[in-house]
């Protein structure tokens, strides 16, 4: 007994001296791309996996044939989501992979900023027409908006073991001509993800 306390008090001590890893603050680097997805919610990994996409598939089919390095103005991506997400960042990061494609160029955005401010548009709410306007005067051909939109859904009140949650993610992005106001590209990036909680769990 003598023996089993005084082992017990050496552990102790070795945890005090050496400290619990356990209770410890960790940071390390991960891969975004390899880090594990733990909620059916948009994470890092749907923001890398939907640019790459959505870049492709634009540079597919734009810049029109015989267009050499048209000048594009962004306009940026509606949430359409319940979620306050940064779609500023989709945005941006679409905006950047097509900068560098060398294909295309793109109008200053500061500039861009600054002429929404001062004609009160607001970028969420600027109907079709004041784009096109804001666009014409920045010297752009075309204009790059987009949308994400979200539908979910959960399993009912039955009796289970776990809870089911699904969650359905759109991306689409357009490419508008700014003399015509046609649409010459729609592409829309689609994911589904389905997650399933313990009903008791920790």
């Amino acid at each position: 007994m003598k023996s089993l306390s005084s082992l017990i008090l050496a552990l102790v001590a070795l945890t005090l001296l050496t400290g619990c890893a356990a209770f410890r603050t960790s940071v390390k680097d991960v891969d975004p791309n390899d880090a594990s997805t733990l909620t059916a919610n948009y994470d890092q990994r749907d923001l890398l996996s939907w640019t790459d996409e959505m870049t492709t598939l634009i540079l597919k089919q734009f810049p029109p044939e015989g267009a050499k390095s048209p000048i594009v103005s962004v306009f940026g991506i509606q949430n359409r989501t319940k979620q306050h997400l940064d779609t500023e960042s989709l945005s941006d990061t679409i905006s950047g992979k097509l900068l560098d494609s060398g294909k295309i160029m793109l109008t200053n955005t500061a500039r861009r900023d600054e002429l929404l401010r001062e004609q009160g548009y607001q970028l969420q709410n600027a109907t079709p027409e004041s784009r096109v306007a804001v666009g014409k005067q920045l010297g752009a051909k075309y204009m790059l908006t987009g949308s994400l939109t979200e539908i979910s859904s959960r399993s009912g009140r039955q009796v289970r073991v776990s809870k089911k949650e699904d969650k359905f993610f759109m991306l689409t992005c357009e490419i508008t001509d700014l003399e015509t106001g046609l649409i010459v590209l729609r592409n829309q990036v689609e994911r589904m993800r389905r997650a399933r909680k313990p009903i008791i769990g920790w």
